[in-house]
């Protein structure tokens, strides 16, 4: 059975970690039948020798909470804290799903949450929506040191743009002028794709939902951005290189929104395929970032003595 909305899958690799051999076997068996490639680890331990042993080879880290020895969530804190796995987006599978467990496990770094017993559909969605981001990161990551030297005589830039296309091209070029380019790069197209469908295009939550549920959401934007209404917006992004750190400002022409919501993730919304993109910049990207009280405008600030290393 080919389950529907779900994209072909080019060799992405998941570590599937979990104390129990049964629940490691259907993770497995769901998994390989959409054409991704699956290791398995019986422990936390087994799971960190696996990530060793196969550095920049592992995409996704399926992971389960209640283990002996290194739970889940020491597991997560242990490989968030290494400079070469911190990028690996880990989805936490748990029997556990009371909202104080959730946010336990967002503050260890877990973006995408799965609660047993797990429904196939749910799990490819979440799966896809992480492999989806990998792709993202990895295609723009090979391009970033290219030009890395001469990225330092830059101390400010001012850039437009109006598509999601041109908003991703965008934040692999600026990426470049951050000390760590390869973490600045989630959160600058994070905060770019946001300004564009919720800003520019007027695409809220409840709305993108339904559209990707749908396998809609790249039509609708489609639509939107030939829609007199919303073509002619722009998003507007300066860039500044101060002494104390780098700074991105980024302004769309929007209502704006409640970002407040938005700015940590929500453990009612841990199980969508969608809603993590400015708690995952606020926590993995950048030292500090605030928006105006209308929403519209957001400023992400990187220090230079930063512990992001």
């Amino acid at each position: 059975m080919q389950l529907k909305n779900v994209s072909p899958i080019e060799t992405t690799k998941i570590l599937a970690v979990d104390d129990n051999p049964t629940s490691l076997r259907l993770l497995k068996f769901m998994l390989q039948r959409q054409e991704y490639k699956v290791i398995t680890a019986t422990s936390g331990f087994e799971g960190l020798e696996l990530l060793e042993a196969q550095p920049g080879e592992i995409d996704i880290i399926l992971l389960d909470r209640m283990m002996p020895g290194m739970d889940g969530i020491e597991f997560c804190g242990k490989i968030k804290a290494d400079p070469r796995f911190r990028a690996i987006p880990v989805i936490m599978q748990t029997a556990a799903g009371r909202p104080q467990d959730i946010k336990e496990g967002i503050e260890a770094g877990v973006f995408y949450y799965l609660v047993k017993p797990l429904v196939t559909e749910t799990l490819l969605s979440i799966v896809e929506s992480a492999r989806m981001k990998v792709r993202r990161y990895q295609y723009h990551k090979g391009q970033l040191l290219q030009r890395k030297e001469s990225m330092t005589m830059v101390e400010s830039i001012q850039c437009a743009y109006k598509s999601v296309e041109e908003g991703e091209t965008l934040a692999a070029f600026l990426a470049q002028f951050f000390p760590v380019p390869d973490l600045a790069i989630t959160g600058l197209y994070e905060l770019f794709i946001n300004a564009v469908e919720h800003g520019n295009l007027a695409i809220d939550y409840e709305l993108k939902s339904r559209l990707v549920e749908e396998n809609r959401w790249g039509d609708e934007v489609r639509a939107r951005l030939a829609d007199s209404q919303f073509k002619e917006r722009t998003v507007r992004v300066s860039f500044e290189r101060k002494e104390d750190g780098y700074y991105v400002q980024v302004r769309d022409e929007g209502d704006g929104f409640d970002w407040r919501v938005y700015l940590n993730v929500d453990p009612g919304r841990a199980v969508h395929n969608h809603g993590r993109g400015i708690a995952m910049a606020n926590m993995i990207s950048f030292d500090k970032l605030f928006y105006n009280d209308k929403g519209n405008e957001v400023t992400a600030v990187v220090h230079c003595r930063s512990d992001r290393s």
